[in-house]
């Protein structure tokens, strides 16, 4: 059986599609702010969905009513057709779920925790072949707090997928990785979705929800402001951009190109063209204006619009 691939024991009871189902969900604290204003998305099955919101937006709070750590004031969540609290036994051994700090006992070495948790699953993954795959052999017999955040990192996503878990919560899974344990992390995670795994996945990281999200649902202030895949929630578009001598007068390249234009120096010497369609005239329009003026451009070319664009633009650019 492939790695992440859901034992037999649990897949005979799923649903056709949804894992995770979540409709006007509404939370506060203590009479506070809402945390969520009538919040509603869905998970399906064989697609990693990011959750994707600054810091207080109310994705921790969403994850946890959805693992059952927490309570929603109204609203509906199912979880794999169940409701996570009052079917909390029925759901532990379909769920595989990833905290920040892996909540491993911390005085055991890395093998040995990875081989307790198994232990709890009927049919857990082959410990050999997913240890080899996370990379857990060089820090095997190393305490869990003595691990380093990035092993500790893959070390709790281990835990979360040992019990073949029909649904994962990954929660930054790439934390503190150098880039060839990073790549490894990715690969995982496509490999668990290709089997059929549903997987929730909450980042900071905008490029990782790029590379790897099939759906994505930005939340702000409690809702969710946005939802699609990286290529709808990008598409739009180019503008071009170039880098020359700083202070160049850029009104003067504006007026060169069609109607519409606008030409900013987003830092000093680093400009982009918007406002306009880019093709293959423009790139000319702005190579002759460059020419005739005695400016050296580098790096003439389009750019598309990235997930953090998106986000920033969903969210806002002020610190919180």
């Amino acid at each position: 059986m492939a790695l992440g691939s859901p034992s037999p024991a649990t897949t005979k009871d799923a649903p056709p599609d949804a894992a995770v189902e979540v409709r006007d969900l509404r939370k506060a604290y203590r009479g506070g702010p809402a945390v969520l204003d009538g919040l509603s998305f869905r998970a399906a099955r064989g697609r990693v969905t990011a959750l994707l919101g600054p810091n207080g937006a109310g994705k921790t709070t969403t994850v946890g009513i959805c693992e059952g750590l927490h309570r929603a004031d109204s609203g509906t969540v199912r979880v794999l057709g169940l409701d996570p609290v009052a079917d909390a036994a029925r759901l532990r051994p379909r769920v595989g779920v990833m905290l920040q700090d892996g909540g491993l006992p911390t005085g055991v070495g890395a093998l040995e925790a990875l081989r307790h948790v198994a232990s709890l699953h009927t049919h857990p993954l082959d410990l050999g072949a997913l240890s080899e795959r996370l990379g857990l052999g060089s820090f095997a017999r190393t305490r869990v707090r003595r691990l380093s955040g990035g092993q500790r990192q893959r070390l709790a996503m281990a835990c979360a997928l040992v019990g073949r878990p029909e649904l994962v919560f990954l929660d930054e899974p790439s934390a503190g990785l150098d880039p060839q344990a990073r790549l490894a992390v990715w690969d995982v995670v496509r490999e668990v979705r290709d089997a059929g795994v549903a997987v929730v996945l909450t980042t900071h990281l905008m490029e990782e929800a790029e590379r790897l999200a099939d759906d994505v649902v930005v939340v702000d202030h409690g809702r969710v402001v946005a939802t699609g895949s990286p290529e709808e929630l990008t598409r739009g578009p180019a503008s071009l951009s170039f880098r020359s001598r700083p202070g160049l007068p850029t009104d003067s390249l504006a007026r060169a190109l069609p109607v519409g234009a606008e030409v900013s120096e987003l830092d000093a010497g680093r400009y982009v063209v918007t406002g306009v369609d880019v093709d293959p005239r423009v790139v000319a329009t702005v190579t002759n204006w460059c020419a005739s003026h005695d400016v050296l451009a580098e790096g003439v070319g389009p750019v598309r619009r990235t997930l953090e664009d998106v986000f920033l633009d969903l969210t806002g650019r002020t610190l919180r």
